[in-house]
């Protein structure tokens, strides 16, 4: 069997967590080997990047520092798991990958798309997505579902103009590449939301 790599974005609170363990369970009954990951994030060194990134006192760390920081840790990340996950057959769902790169650094930060696109170009090692799930839901529902305000991060607790520019920069993605990136109501309840990811998803298996 030819592998898959499918990735999940969206702003914060968008319900990806939940929707992925659906997808999961789903893509298992069906006889699949699924591989779960996140990014930053998905390996020992990558998971350290991702402690540093999302840090609340490194509230001094710079634009270009988080960018960067972003693309080291995925690319450890692709050449150490999501490569030879795929390599072998298996599907891998990957919670956010160069989108969030594109949409929070770009879009919400500020810094030149052609600076995001050529780290990550190096990042990604040519490794494409075969689909991307873009959680729709306005920024504001989102951020009023994480409920505990103490556990947000470092980019959870950016304003809503931030996460408003991080929202409309994937809207932006989403035109740009409608081939890829698939839009799934976000906003639905639970089980209409993993009907949509499910009519998605038989479209590429």
């Amino acid at each position: 069997m030819i592998g898959k790599f499918i990735t999940v974005e969206g702003t914060d609170g968008a319900g990806k967590s939940t929707q992925i363990k659906l997808l999961v369970e789903y893509l298992q009954n069906k006889g699949f080997d699924v591989v779960v990951t996140r990014e930053p994030g998905g390996t020992s060194i990558s998971e350290k990047i991702r402690e540093i990134i999302l840090d609340v006192d490194n509230s001094e760390m710079s634009d270009i520092t988080e960018a960067l920081l972003y693309a080291a840790s995925r690319a450890q990340h692709i050449s150490q798991k999501i490569k030879p996950a795929v390599a072998a057959g298996k599907i891998v769902i990957c919670d956010r990958f160069v989108d969030s790169s594109v949409a929070y650094q770009g879009y919400a930060r500020g810094l030149k798309m052609s600076l995001i696109e050529d780290v990550n170009r190096y990042a990604v090692d040519d490794m494409t997505p075969d689909v991307t799930l873009f959680f729709d839901i306005k920024p504001e529902i989102g951020i009023a579902r994480k409920k505990n305000v103490q556990s947000l991060d470092r980019i959870e607790k950016e304003t809503l103009d931030f996460h408003y520019k991080v929202y409309n920069g994937y809207k932006e993605l989403l035109r740009k590449y409608p081939q890829r990136i698939k839009r799934i109501d976000a906003q639905k309840d639970v089980e209409e939301v993993h009907a949509q990811v499910v009519e998605v998803l038989k479209q590429i298996l």
